[in-house]
């Protein structure tokens, strides 16, 4: 099993977006671990919420964004021995994501 982070930037103003609403979440929709971004937009998973290799998962953020109130990541980690950081860039009519490290 790998661990879990995500990091959201507010690309429009060039800060780190806080107090984001963060749910992480398995195939089946169980809730694995969930909280909100910190002051540097930064939220990690505890170890309890570890990620199975060949399983698909979510990961939902509910965004200051009027047109993008939620933001929805499906992902299916390959490799139970890394750590998996998804970040999400966000502006008020785009967001984009990657594969971190």
């Amino acid at each position: 099993m790998s661990s879990f982070s995500t990091h959201v930037l507010d690309a429009a103003a060039g800060r780190p977006a806080t107090g984001v609403p963060v749910t992480l979440t398995g195939a089946d929709g169980t809730v694995l671990a969930s909280g909100t971004t910190d002051d540097d937009g930064r939220w990690r998973a505890p170890e309890s919420a570890a990620l199975t290799a060949g399983v698909l998962h979510r990961i939902t953020f509910t965004t200051p964004s009027p047109f993008f109130p939620e933001v929805s990541i499906a992902f299916r980690p390959e490799h139970t021995d890394r750590h998996h950081h998804v970040p999400l860039l966000l502006s008020p009519y785009s967001y984009s994501t990657y594969l971190g490290s």
